[in-house]
């Protein structure tokens, strides 16, 4: 009995604590936003050992690319990355959501490292992406 009792206050703490807890907003909450460094450009900071080494090694050069390109591609690919984290496919790869307004002028080199982030993950995860160019798909 007494087993049953402790059992009973460990499923339901964790369900009392889990239907506190708002999942919207949480998902709020983890949104990745775009920031500006000390010189007032747009600045994206990726926070992986091997993103570096991709970048070096593996991703196309900045002057593949057209800054319209860019932009036009990193929508597509941010509204899949978004339409991904808000049904909860790939959880394990997609841990938030991305604030990118197609309007605002971030500059190429935020709209090439932002669209090397999608590439990358592509490379590391295998994750399908439609929006990169047939280049920059790796597998």
């Amino acid at each position: 009995m007494k087993n049953l009792i402790i059992r009973l206050f460990f499923i339901i703490i964790p369900m009392c604590s889990f239907a506190q807890n708002n999942p919207k907003n949480e998902k709020e909450d983890s949104a990745m936003k775009p920031s500006k460094n000390d010189e007032g450009e747009w600045d994206l900071i990726v926070i992986d050992t091997q993103f570096d080494y991709f970048m070096n090694a593996i991703a196309k050069p900045i002057n593949q690319y057209t800054e319209a390109n860019l932009k036009s591609r990193n929508t597509i690919l941010v509204n899949q990355w978004n339409s991904y984290f808000n049904s909860g496919r790939y959880r394990n790869i997609i841990e938030s959501s991305i604030e990118y307004d197609p309007r605002e002028k971030y500059g190429i080199k935020f709209e090439y490292k932002l669209y090397q982030v999608f590439a990358y993950v592509s490379w590391k995860y295998n994750l399908r992406l439609n929006g990169l160019s047939g280049s920059d798909k790796f597998r």
